[in-house]
């Protein structure tokens, strides 16, 4: 029996499956924490993988590995590989300005038809854009950069040399100088954000092995973590995957690329040589865990008293930009409750709420998503926050589409393990692995609950503070 691995490095931890290659089965896994903050020593990723791998009996008997990763980030490299400073993470903001800045010099319509998204502050240009502002000494030194996925897949083959960095188009789709329409860098782009073109990875195909680690095993070109949950799924055209996780994303597998000029949809590519519209929220599970700390309930209990209160909370609505937002951009907002009245000043209303409004605002990508031409037949609910059975059962009635839910699964992970399969098996196409145990919610749907979320949505300003 061959085997395969697959690794999750998300925001908030590592997840290693082994798995069947021919049937997916799972036969073992690990995982280990990562550290809290928005930027991060990447040595942290690799002891937290080295743990998580450990955890899963190691790789010695493993033949394939391909790496799943948060996207975006900034992992700068001098010209001996060492890393310059701490990576920044996705959600860190910090680079709003210089997203903004680079948005007015070409105007949002170029960019989208440049790279097929606008730049916004997750995007590894604009953080290129602020390194070079506000630590220039930083910037000097660094000869390559890459994603978080593109170092851990390095690290694996031993750290080989910068002319040795992989990545993968799903990946490389997201840095804001990679064009998915065209397949080729932009380092025009690159150069503008940055004030120099510093070696980026070599874009592998999406089966294409990127060399073998130290165990001997086959590697992966690995991906972004968005595009590897699209391949844990099987999702074909026409899903569109609704993932609650440390961030809320909504996307769907395309046979065209996207160019929305609003940015609201980001044209990314995927990992199978197609294409994966989407859209981010910055929060999305986290909103559950706030709203279950106010309200001083475990999350089944936050779940119990959701289902308990009427539909739309009796006017009460809880916009959730905690964090700032992405989705619309608004980094410097603040979430915001309206319509508290003695009658809704309850914790069911509450936990109510904060379940709508959060599916509310995965909503509003769903529909643009349809804008931009996807067609919808289901929505497939995944991540961490889909556990929650208020989540599960107020799904559909938000969406106002059936809704499936896979069984607990770490699909990133495993959408790297069957690449991984894939890379192995040498094959056209993935290798098929059924997806057992997937529950069907419907509901009717309730679209005064996403009008009163509107309303309120558009009452939010974007302040720095």
């Amino acid at each position: 029996m061959a085997l395969v691995a697959g690794v999750d490095s998300s925001t908030q931890s590592c997840k290693v499956v082994i798995r069947d290659a021919s049937s997916g089965a799972l036969v073992r896994e690990g995982r280990a924490p990562h550290p809290d903050g928005t930027e991060v020593d990447p040595a942290a990723w690799w002891s937290a993988l080295s743990s998580a791998i450990e955890a899963a009996g190691g790789l010695s008997d493993v033949d394939a590995v391909a790496v799943g990763a948060q996207q975006h980030g900034m992992v700068c490299l001098d010209e001996d590989g060492a890393v310059v400073r701490p990576a920044l993470l996705w959600n860190d903001t910090r680079s709003a300005e210089a997203a903004a800045d680079l948005v007015a010099e070409l105007g949002a319509r170029a960019w989208a038809e440049a790279v097929g998204s606008v730049p916004v502050a997750s995007f590894t240009a604009t953080k290129l854009r602020w390194l070079a502002q506000h630590e220039p000494s930083s910037a000097a030194r660094t000869a390559a950069v890459c994603l978080p996925h593109d170092w851990l897949t390095w690290r694996l083959a031993g750290a080989p040399g910068l002319p040795a960095l992989v990545t993968d188009r799903g990946d490389a789709s997201g840095t804001g100088y990679w064009s998915p329409a065209t397949g080729e860098y932009r380092p025009d782009l690159l150069s503008r954000a940055f004030g120099a073109t510093p070696l980026v990875p070599r874009v592998l195909a999406p089966s294409e092995a990127a060399g073998s680690s130290l165990t001997g095993a086959m590697l992966g070109p690995g991906t972004g973590d968005n595009a590897a949950a699209a391949l844990g799924v099987g999702a074909v055209e026409g899903d569109v995957i609704v993932s609650i996780g440390t961030s809320g994303t909504v996307f769907s597998v395309a046979a065209t690329p996207a160019a929305d000029a609003s940015g609201t949809v980001a044209g990314f590519a995927d990992a199978t040589g197609r294409f994966l519209p989407l859209v981010a929220t910055l929060n999305a599970a986290r909103v559950l865990d706030a709203a279950a700390a106010i309200v001083r309930a475990s999350h089944s209990e936050l779940s119990d008293l959701a289902l308990s209160a009427p539909a739309g909370a009796d006017g009460l609505v809880l916009v959730p930009y905690l964090e700032g937002e992405r989705t619309p951009n608004r980094p410097h907002a603040t979430g915001a409750v309206h319509g508290l009245r003695l009658a809704t000043s309850t914790p069911a209303h509450l936990a109510r709420a904060a379940v709508e409004g959060l599916l509310c605002a995965l909503a509003d990508g769903l529909d643009a998503l349809v804008a931009q031409g996807a067609a919808v037949r289901r929505v497939i609910l995944i991540g961490g926050g889909a556990r929650a059975e208020a989540v599960r059962v107020l799904a559909p009635a938000v969406f106002g589409v059936p809704v499936v839910v896979p069984p607990p699964s770490e699909y990133v992970a495993d959408g790297a393990a069957r690449q991984a399969a894939w890379v192995l098996a040498g094959t056209p196409e993935a290798p098929q692995w059924t997806l057992e145990g997937t529950q069907l919610y419907e509901a009717d749907p309730t679209p005064f609950v996403r009008e009163a979320y509107a309303r309120a949505r558009d009452l939010v300003t974007d302040r720095p503070a």
